[in-house]
C-alpha cells in the first residue's frame, strides 16, 4: 500500500475508533467494530497494531507526538528553558484538553483493567514528562530557575498549567477551551513558577 493511501486509511481507523469509544468506552469497542465502522478490514487492523491495545497506544502516541517533537526540537535549537515553556504551554494544554485526550481519559477511567490508563500514562506522560524535566533543568542552569528537584519542579509547572482544568473536562463540567484561554493559562502558570522557584 503506498504512503499517502495508508496514511488516509490510519486517519479513517482513528476516527472510527474515537467515534466508538466515546459511544461505547473502551470495553464495548472492539477492533471488529472498528474495522467495520472505518470500512478496513480485520486483518488491516491486526497487521498494523497488533491488538486492540495497541491500536489506542498509537491513538496516544499520534496525539502526543506534536508536543514532543515541539520539545525534542526546541531543545535541539538551545532556545532557553523558559521560552520552550511559552511555546509548550499552549500546546500542551491544546492537547490535554482537546476532545480527543477526553475521550480518551474518560474512557480509561471507565476501563476496570487499567490497559487503557497504563497505555495512556506510557505513550503519553511518560514520553513527554522527561523532556518537560529537561526544560526546567535549563532554565535552572541558565539562571532563571532556582530548585533542588527537577522531577518536583516540572510536577509543580504541570499542576499550575493544568490544575483541575482536565478532570473538569473530563466530567463534563467546563466547555472546550479557547486558545486565548490556553495562552493566558500558560502565561500565568510561567509567572508563578518563576515567583515560586526564583
Amino acid at each position: 500500500m503506498r504512503e499517502e493511501n495508508r496514511s488516509l486509511r490510519q486517519k479513517q481507523i482513528e476516527v472510527a475508533a474515537y467515534e466508538l469509544l466515546e459511544q461505547k468506552g473502551y470495553a464495548g469497542t472492539s477492533m471488529q467494530g472498528i474495522a467495520r465502522k472505518a470500512r478496513a478490514s480485520n486483518e488491516t487492523l491486526y497487521n498494523w497494531y497488533g491488538d486492540k491495545l495497541g491500536l489506542f497506544r498509537a491513538l496516544v502516541t499520534r496525539n502526543a507526538a506534536e508536543v514532543k517533537a515541539l520539545l525534542e526540537a526546541e531543545l535541539t535549537a538551545e532556545r532557553d528553558g523558559l521560552a520552550i515553556l511559552a511555546l509548550l504551554g499552549p500546546r500542551l494544554l491544546a492537547l490535554l484538553l482537546g476532545d480527543r485526550a477526553i475521550a480518551l481519559n474518560r474512557a480509561a477511567a471507565a476501563d476496570p483493567s487499567g490497559e487503557l490508563g497504563a497505555a495512556l500514562s506510557q505513550a503519553g506522560r511518560d514520553s513527554v514528562f522527561p523532556l518537560i524535566v529537561r526544560t526546567l533543568e535549563r532554565a535552572r542552569t541558565e539562571g532563571e530557575l532556582s530548585f533542588a528537584h527537577a522531577d518536583a519542579a516540572a510536577g509543580l509547572y504541570l499542576d499550575l498549567l493544568v490544575g483541575d482544568l482536565q478532570i473538569r473536562r473530563v466530567i463534563g463540567r467546563l466547555p472546550a477551551l479557547s486558545d486565548a484561554f490556553c495562552q493566558e493559562r500558560s502565561e500565568r502558570a510561567i509567572g508563578h513558577l518563576r515567583r515560586l522557584l526564583s
